[in-house]
């Protein structure tokens, strides 16, 4: 096959794309934000969504009264030592995570992993995904801005020696869809996110395998 008939890269997102993660963010987010006397409610959960730690910190503290109270870097740590701890008892991989992973091993195309998420929870999780798999990683500060600025997409495609216009990245929130778009990867969007111009949504991975994925470099019509 040419090149132009197989992506140079495909990128992924970790927390809630290739590990179900999102209702062990949750709860930490819930943990912490008590332990500070700000109970989080439903608009809350959907706010975090996909949000880095970093920006989660900042919506956490927003709704305290920071007088003598933590800053935001502290509540990054509280979040970060409450979403590992829920990680240790171990995470399980999204259908069709190991078998399009290895796809693109039989294939010959590098995976990298994507994550907002900082060094320690992506070294946890990979120890579950398995780190054989993938080429590289980024976690937060890895980059010089976290999502949704397309560092972390650039970062990993340059890391890789590749263009990221010829890198398809997945996603599962609007948060690393705008990151992985401004980065000028090809996008798939995994889940209920809903429809995006311009993004090819799936409902799980199962539905993703390496002639989409070459189509979706390609241009070529789906």
């Amino acid at each position: 096959m040419s090149s132009r008939e197989c992506p140079a890269a495909v990128l992924f997102d970790m927390d809630g794309t290739l590990v179900d993660t999102e209702d062990l963010w949750w709860d930490a987010c819930v943990e912490v934000a008590d332990g500070l006397g700000s109970p989080l409610g439903e608009a809350d959960r959907e706010a975090l969504f996909g949000l880095s730690v970093e920006d989660a910190a900042l919506h956490i503290t927003a709704a305290l009264d920071t007088t003598g109270g933590p800053g935001a870097r502290a509540v990054e740590a509280m979040l970060t030592e409450a979403f590992t701890d829920r990680l240790g008892n171990g995470v399980t991989t999204l259908p069709g995570a190991v078998a399009l992973l290895e796809a693109l091993f039989a294939a010959g195309i590098p995976a990298g992993l994507v994550s907002a998420s900082p060094r320690p929870v992506v070294d946890l999780v990979l120890e579950t995904v398995g780190g054989h798999r993938f080429r590289l990683s980024v976690a937060a500060g890895d980059s010089a801005r976290n999502k949704p600025a397309p560092d972390p997409y650039l970062a990993a495609a340059a890391r890789l020696g590749v263009d990221p216009a010829a890198c398809v990245a997945i996603e599962d929130s609007p948060t690393g869809v705008a990151s992985a778009r401004s980065a000028g990867c090809a996008v798939i969007v995994v889940g209920p996110s809903g429809a995006v111009s311009g993004v090819t949504a799936v409902p799980t991975l199962e539905s993703v395998d390496v002639p989409l994925l070459r189509r979706l470099v390609s241009r070529a019509p789906l």
